[in-house]
């Protein structure tokens, strides 16, 4: 009885603490760079920010202490599949959603705020079933959010925004935020007009119903945070 006992009194810590960073850049399938190459460092480390703190702040855009000038800019083409991988060889473990975010920037993206407007790109949020499920979540368990540059983006450098939101504290208030934000120049030939366009903060409400969000009540559905994706054209 004290063996399990002690088992789960260290396991139990362990549990709580599976929190991750999206810092390492993968582009058509391979590796570019090392951790944070081409990635805003956060002041924050690994652990998240809350709504509390979040909300109505800057840090909102690239998580807190992220400022112009911090990483270098990678160039990408339109097409490109673009992996955000957790540093460490980590995994995605608590159930939520993932969004990729994009603010065209004026002139360069190292000089770049995040003050214009962004637009949702991608979202993940459930494969199958219901979202009390952490399995459920098509996010659960992976090593990276993934998004394919549409083709019809225009041309420019880019803020991009990776998020993902662990929601197993919803209920209480405490919706964990895991947000980074790369540096990417992207060509293309396209002329398409990304919309719908939102400013952050402004983006997120704390009351919003996927964000305080209860999942240990059996819920039957989730409500996507924040604007629709942008289709491409």
């Amino acid at each position: 009885r004290m063996k399990s006992f002690t088992l789960v009194a260290l396991l139990a810590p362990l549990a709580t603490e599976a929190h991750y960073i999206f810092n390492r850049l993968i582009v058509n399938g391979a590796s570019i760079g090392g951790e944070y190459a081409y990635t805003r460092r956060n002041s924050n480390s690994y652990f998240p920010a809350f709504p509390n703190e979040l909300m109505n702040s800057p840090d909102l855009r690239c998580n807190k202490g992220a400022k112009p000038g911090s990483t270098a800019t990678y160039t990408v083409k339109a097409g490109d599949k673009i992996g955000f991988k957790l540093f460490n060889n980590e995994f995605i473990e608590h159930p939520g959603p993932g969004f990729v975010y994009i603010s065209k920037a004026p002139g360069a993206v190292n000089d770049y705020d995040g003050s214009g407007d962004w637009v949702k790109v991608m979202e993940t949020g459930l494969c199958r079933g219901t979202p009390g499920i952490d399995s459920n979540w098509c996010s659960w368990q992976k090593d990276r959010l993934e998004w394919t540059i549409q083709k019809d983006i225009p041309a420019g450098e880019y803020l991009v925004r990776v998020e993902h939101i662990g929601l197993h504290e919803g209920h209480v208030g405490r919706a964990q935020f895991y947000i980074e934000c790369y540096q990417l120049k992207i060509e293309s030939s396209g002329s398409g007009s990304p919309t719908p366009a939102v400013k952050i903060p402004g983006l997120y409400s704390s009351s919003d119903p996927g964000i305080a969000f209860n999942k240990w009540n059996n819920p039957q559905s989730y409500i996507m945070p924040g604007p629709k994706v942008w289709d491409g054209n």
